[in-house]
């Protein structure tokens, strides 16, 4: 029945188009006809160049080498404190032999999270100029995890970076910040972007995580900052919660960089190769 009454539109229509084209006189009847050409070759035209500037963009760069390892570079959460990062990382310099820096935010880290993924690429790439290397992974501890991601999502960090491993990251948010929310001079634009559904979380969230890198997110059942903790799981990582692997953790947010057990879990997802669910650990670290 909708198809029937379509058709009969479609008819009715072009009926009445030939009916007023035909009492035009010969010549103004062709300059509407060619107009109408000029017209609908310029749609076609547009259509195709969306469809090559998509392709384009939604093209994806090759996959980086899992089995070769280069740098680390740690980002540091909301407020840029480079404290427990630098613990972190002078753990992972001693164990793996890797170069291992830890990113100094622009301005106190509370600005516009797309601003620190410009940032960070910035870092990345002169890291990888000073030590010769094609790849580095990243450790991206709380809303640095959401930093790393815009950068490899929209900041040509794809290119470059085997590995991002998230700690204690609030991917979907953290009611935290909404709290904060409510008090302007409180909440600075970066604790306005990590509210739940917030503009730029729902757009990063929108598509399914990319292959490459490959994206692990370590996370604890008892953060006292993400909340609910369960906002750093995120479908298409690996998930690593803590206490999976060492049941009595009780690792709260601000000890996720310096806790042994979690410094190891970093470690162990930071190995040559493709990341691997933990299911046993020394807890002690």
């Amino acid at each position: 029945m909708i198809a029937r009454s379509k058709s009969a539109t479609a008819s009715a229509y072009w009926r009445i188009m030939d009916a007023m084209l035909s009492a035009l006189a010969p010549a103004r009847r062709r300059l509407v006809l060619v107009l109408g050409a000029l017209i609908v070759v310029a749609v076609l035209a547009a259509s195709a160049a969306l469809l090559v500037s998509r392709s384009r963009g939604e093209a994806a760069p090759a996959p980086v080498n899992q089995q070769r390892v280069g740098p680390i570079l740690l980002v540091p959460g909301y407020g840029g404190s480079r404290t427990g990062l630098s613990i972190l990382a002078a753990r992972l310099a001693k164990d793996t032999g890797r170069t291992v820096s830890v990113m100094t935010l622009p301005g106190s880290g509370t600005g516009d999270l797309q601003a620190q993924a410009v940032a960070l690429g910035v870092t990345a790439k002169a890291l990888l100029a000073r030590t010769g290397a094609g790849s580095l992974d990243v450790v991206g501890y709380s809303a640095g995890g959401i930093v790393a991601r815009l950068w490899a999502d929209a900041h040509g960090g794809s290119s470059i970076a085997r590995r991002i491993v998230t700690l204690g990251a609030p991917h979907h948010g953290t009611e935290l910040a909404s709290l904060g929310s409510l008090f302007s001079s409180a909440c600075p634009v970066a604790c306005q972007q990590l509210t739940p559904d917030s503009p730029l979380l729902s757009g990063l969230n929108a598509s399914p995580v990319r292959a490459s890198p490959s994206l692990v997110s370590i996370w604890s059942t008892r953060d006292d900052v993400i909340l609910p903790p369960t906002s750093s799981q995120l479908a298409g990582a690996l998930d690593v919660q803590v206490q999976a692997v060492c049941p009595a953790s009780q690792v709260t947010h601000s000890a996720l960089p310096t806790d042994p057990a979690v410094q190891s879990l970093v470690e162990s997802e930071l190995a040559v190769g493709a990341p691997v669910p933990l299911s046993a650990l020394r807890c002690t670290g």
